[in-house]
Order: structure tokens, then C-alpha cells, then sequence
């Protein structure tokens, strides 16, 4: 039995809780911004509207603060959304926290003085010196794990045993984990998936739907291998995998659809997805200053389309 931190109470840190209580470990989740989250889990009921479902009972709430952060833990689970990173990063730096963390954020954080793009574990390393950290990433739709239907993820780190450790710590028949040493690799892959899911959503038909899952899978095998990852990733369950579910029923495909139909991602936003966060979205317009300036388009075209018709607010034009 482990004691778990759980810091991010959207739906996937809240669907990730299940399976740790059911390994039987004590956790603890506890939410820095969401309002409505701290309202209804101060219920009885513990009622999680993204989820539409009730959380675990023996799943524990307290109040963010630097003295949870203190308290004794022996992981600590980042599921904060991307604008949470520097956040949580400061915080747990000017704690001196050594904790084991584990990372489900997914995205990529752009450094304007150094015009350079890092992954979140870079990020954390490099910027905040946090040194003990894992990733979590694969294609897990937050309902479906909520409800217990077999997921697979990978969880990697340099060092393949901690990786292994973790997994031990989180698994369970129906969360099963896989294991990497490529941290770089899985980082982008999991990353980029998000805009290209927008570009396959946003064909009319199958067929062309298809034929974007083809082009956005080379697409991502170059950046994979351009930022020092393994290109063999690209295949995995943070490569592919992640793409399919994402491709096939998440956020950002849906919003690919509506840009396919001939609508600007302001107007879509607005008139059909106001209340939804679209993480493709957000990193678009995180990494489209380094990506349009420093990487060959000719290799990227569907990446290059997608990010202008957002930054510039535009209708997207893909050939297929």
C-alpha cells in the first residue's frame, strides 16, 4: 500500500484515482483552480460532472496548499492541464519536494527567450530541478477508465525500473501498463496526437479519414526523430495508439470535424464546444512559434495547415 497524490481533479485525474484505490493504496486528490470540482467533492455525494458519475468514497479530498505538498507522500501524480505546469513546477521547486512524480499531463512548453521547445519533463528538470520524474501516457479516453474498461498505457522513465515500480504501484486487470526508456519520444508522440487527431477529424468520410491517419503518422514519426526521440515510438501506445482513441472519439477530433465542415475555430468554439477544453488547441498555439519557424514544412504539411488555420483564426484547406 502506497500513499498517492493526486494534484488535478479534472477527469483524467479523477478517473486515474480509481484504479490506484482499487490497488489499495491511500490517495489523495486535491485541486488548485476548479471551483466546481472542490464544490461538488465537498458533497456527499462527490459527484464528477465530466465523469457523470460518483467518485470512490475512500478517495480523500483536501485543499491545495504547500503543506499537503509537504506531507509524506510516496508519488505524486501531475494532472493538471498545460497551463498548470509552471505553476505546480514552482511550487514544488520552492518545497525543495523530492517525491517520486509522475507526469499525465500531456503537451509541449515553448521557451521565448531561448526559442526552444521542451517536453514537460525537461521542463520540470531543467527550469524547477526536479529530478525523480516518470511519464504516464497512452490511449486512455478518461470515461472509459472511470467505468473500468481495460486500458493500456506506458509509464516511462530513463531508468526502466522506476518506470516498473510505478507501474506495480498503479495497475490493476484492467489497467495495464506498459514500460519505456524513450522519455523524449513517448513525450511528443503523446503531444502532438492532439493536433493530429483535429486533422483526421476534420475528414468528411472514412476514406479520407484514412488517408490523414496514413499522412499524420509519418508526419509524427519525423518529429519524433527530429527532437531525439526513438522513431519506433511512434508505433506504441503513445504513438499510434493514443492517435487512434483520440482520432475515434476525443475532444479534439470533434472539433476537427466541425473546422472540416468549413467553420473557423473561433466560430466552432463559440457555437459548439464552449464549454469543452481542446488540448490541440492549446498546444497549437503553445509550439506553432518555434514549429513554423525552425522545422522544414515541406515535411510537415498537414502540421503547418492545421497551426495557421488556428493562430490565424482561418478555414483549414487539406488535400487529401
Amino acid at each position: 500500500m502506497k500513499n498517492i497524490l493526486i494534484i488535478g481533479g479534472g477527469a483524467m485525474g479523477s478517473a486515474f484515482s480509481i484504479p490506484c484505490l482499487e490497488n489499495r493504496n491511500r490517495v489523495t486528490i486535491t485541486e488548485p483552480y476548479s471551483k466546481i470540482f472542490i464544490k461538488n467533492h465537498l458533497t456527499k455525494n462527490k459527484f464528477h460532472s465530466a465523469l457523470n458519475m460518483r467518485l470512490p468514497k475512500k478517495l480523500k479530498f483536501r485543499k491545495f496548499s504547500k503543506n499537503l505538498l509537504n506531507e509524506n507522500f510516496d508519488l505524486i501524480v501531475i494532472a493538471l492541464s498545460l497551463s498548470g505546469i509552471d505553476f505546480i513546477g514552482r511550487e514544488l521547486k520552492s518545497l525543495g519536494i523530492k517525491t517520486p512524480i509522475l507526469v499525465l499531463t500531456k503537451g509541449l512548453k515553448y521557451e521565448k527567450k531561448t526559442n526552444k521547445l521542451f517536453t514537460i519533463s525537461e521542463r520540470f528538470k531543467k527550469k524547477y530541478n526536479m529530478k525523480n520524474i516518470s511519464i504516464l501516457k497512452g490511449p486512455c479516453l478518461a470515461k472509459e477508465l472511470a467505468r473500468k474498461n481495460q486500458t493500456s498505457v506506458i509509464v516511462a522513465n530513463k531508468n526502466i525500473n522506476i518506470a516498473k515500480k510505478i507501474g506495480k504501484i498503479i495497475s490493476t486487470k484492467y489497467y495495464l501498463t506498459e514500460f519505456s526508456k524513450d522519455v523524449i519520444g513517448v513525450e511528443i508522440c503523446s503531444a502532438i496526437k492532439n493536433i493530429y487527431s483535429m486533422i483526421i477529424g476534420a475528414g468528411q468520410s472514412l476514406n479520407a479519414s484514412s488517408n490523414l491517419f496514413q499522412k499524420s503518422v509519418i508526419e509524427m514519426s519525423y518529429l519524433t526523430k527530429y527532437f531525439k526521440g526513438e522513431e519506433e515510438t511512434t508505433l506504441s501506445l503513445a504513438g499510434v495508439g493514443d492517435l487512434y482513441v483520440s482520432a475515434a472519439g476525443g475532444r479534439n477530433s470533434k472539433m476537427g470535424s466541425y473546422l472540416g465542415k468549413g467553420y473557423t475555430f473561433k466560430t466552432a468554439k463559440k457555437r459548439f464546444m464552449l464549454h469543452d477544453t481542446v488540448e490541440g488547441e492549446q498546444l497549437a498555439r503553445e509550439i506553432a512559434p518555434y514549429i513554423l519557424k525552425k522545422v522544414k514544412r515541406k515535411k510537415i504539411p498537414l502540421m503547418e495547415n492545421l497551426l495557421k488555420t488556428i493562430i490565424n483564426n482561418k478555414k483549414l484547406k487539406i488535400k487529401v
